[in-house]
C-alpha cells in the first residue's frame, strides 16, 4: 500500500478533531462512546487552537489524496504530560489502516522532525490494553509510570 507522510497544513487541522475521536482506545466488545466527548476539557486540549504554539507539530499519512492518518505533538498538561519542555504526542489511524506499519513510519517521521527542532524527549499516554503499546515500546518509548490502566512512556533522544 502507498502512503505519504507529509506535514499537515492548517486548511486540515480541522480533521484533527476526527482523529481525536478514532485515537480513543475501545476495547473489544466495548460500546464506543458518543462522538461528543471530544468535546470534554480533558481532550479539547489535544486540539483547541492547534497551530497558536511553537511547539504544534502535526503529519498526516495520505493514500490517493486521502488523510488516513494523523500524528500531531503538542505540549500540553494531558494524560502523558511529563514536564513544560517536553511534548505529549497522540496519533490515529483509521481502523482499516491500522497494523500495516504506517503508523510506525508515521511515528519516526515525528520524532525525527522534532529531533530537526531540538526536542530530546516525547512523551505519551496508552492504555495497558492497546495493541499499540507494543508499537510504542518498539519505537523505543519506554513504560516510566504506571496510572491505573494507563502507561505513561517516555521516548528519549540520548537513548537511540
Amino acid at each position: 500500500m502507498e502512503y505519504t507522510i507529509r506535514k499537515m497544513t492548517v486548511l486540515e487541522y480541522p480533521l484533527l478533531s476526527d482523529f481525536l475521536y478514532e485515537a480513543i482506545f475501545i476495547p473489544d466488545g466495548i460500546k464506543p462512546p458518543p462522538r461528543d466527548i471530544i468535546a470534554s476539557p480533558e481532550l479539547q486540549i489535544y486540539i483547541e487552537r492547534f497551530g497558536t504554539s511553537k511547539d504544534d507539530f502535526a503529519l498526516v499519512a495520505e493514500i490517493e489524496r486521502k488523510i488516513v492518518g494523523a500524528v500531531w505533538v503538542r505540549i500540553m498538561n494531558d494524560y502523558g504530560h511529563i514536564d513544560d519542555e517536553t511534548p505529549s504526542l497522540a496519533i490515529s489511524l483509521h481502523k482499516e489502516y491500522r497494523g500495516k506499519g504506517m503508523g510506525s513510519n508515521m511515528m519516526k517521521e515525528m520524532l525525527s522532525l522534532l529531533k530537526t527542532h531540538g526536542y530530546k524527549r516525547v512523551s505519551l499516554s496508552v492504555q495497558k490494553a492497546n495493541y499499540a503499546s507494543e508499537m510504542y515500546r518498539k519505537i523505543g518509548f519506554e513504560i516510566i509510570k504506571e496510572n491505573g490502566d494507563e502507561w505513561i512512556m517516555l521516548w528519549q533522544e540520548d537513548r537511540h
